[in-house]
């Protein structure tokens, strides 16, 4: 698998008005219109921009640094996919670890869905982007190998009204910046003279043979499993280019506040009818892109705070 996005079928090339997709097929985030979103979202989204009233998951203190820098809160915004995943394993031999190909583009994929739809919410609201994205994953009863991935933030507004300004803030695709950033970082980022230009994130499922996993059960001895070392460090290494492959499409200057998320799903370790069974993980990597302001603003000092309990 390469370092760009899972490619698409081509029929998500020309959607054009009135397009829809094929029976079964999502539409994807940069295709997803309006009517992608449920009615009771349409309109309660219509409602909050008519009566300027705003809901947000922002601390009271994160609330105050985003009006200070010069942001206002325009709404909570969210997007969800539901995902049929099912890995498949390798064909090679079971003593070879590989990365599942499939299960890696459709979990990319399926948060690829709900980021989209959260940018579609924020646009509704007339947005310039979203601060403190996170994305969570919920696996129901219902389904073994259904999936529900979730996206939240809160949409940001530049206060003022001169339109150069709130299409400078957006991303150069002219969608609404997106940053998993907290408000104070927010805060801090944009004083220091950066400012978001998108959520990036990357990912890699790798599957270890149960051979790898268990070669030295029982065994006294101490040392290191070179084929799992490498299979981990392969797979995160992947996530990282994926990472960085994002944003320079967005063209970032670098990424702040990576994370790397070490996941096992619920169908991982899945015997398959080779009867094979080892470990499959996900290494899942996020971060915010972000590029400078053309003039140089200062860097903010921090200040020393002691909390004292009562």
């Amino acid at each position: 698998m390469s370092n760009q996005r899972p490619p698409r079928p081509p029929y998500y090339a020309q959607p054009g008005a009135g397009w829809q997709p094929p029976a079964g097929v999502e539409p994807t985030p940069d295709q997803a219109v309006a009517a992608d979103l449920p009615q009771h979202a349409k309109e309660r989204l219509v409602q909050m921009r008519q009566r300027h009233f705003f809901t947000s998951d922002l601390s009271v203190n994160e609330f105050l640094v985003v009006k200070e820098v010069g942001f206002d809160p325009l709404g909570l915004v969210m997007g969800s996919s539901i995902y049929h995943v099912k890995p498949i394993f390798p064909m090679g031999t079971p003593d070879t670890g590989a990365e599942l190909t499939d299960l890696t583009r459709a979990l990319y994929h399926s948060r690829e869905l709900a980021l989209g739809r959260l940018e579609e919410e924020a646009e509704a609201l007339g947005a310039d982007g979203v601060i403190g994205v996170r994305l969570d994953v919920n696996l129901h009863a219902w389904g073994s190998n259904v999936a529900e991935f979730v996206a939240v933030g809160t949409a940001v507004r530049w206060r003022g009204d001169d339109p150069r300004a709130h299409a400078y803030f957006k991303n150069k695709h002219g969608k609404p910046f997106t940053s998993d950033l907290t408000g104070q970082d927010f805060w801090t980022l944009v004083r220091s003279g950066y400012r978001p230009v998108g959520f990036v994130m990357g990912n890699c499922c790798y599957y270890v043979p149960a051979s790898t996993v268990n070669r030295y059960t029982g065994s006294r001895l101490n040392s290191e499993l070179p084929e799992y070392t490498h299979a981990l460090y392969d797979s995160r290494e992947l996530a990282m280019e994926r990472l960085q492959y994002e944003a320079e499409q967005l063209g970032a200057e670098g990424i702040v506040g990576v994370t790397v998320h070490e996941k096992q799903h619920g169908w991982g370790g899945t015997q398959t009818k080779y009867a094979w069974r080892g470990e499959t993980i996900e290494f899942f990597v996020v971060g915010t892109a972000v590029v400078a302001f053309p003039q140089e603003k200062p860097v903010p000092v921090p200040t020393l705070v002691i909390e004292v309990s009562q």
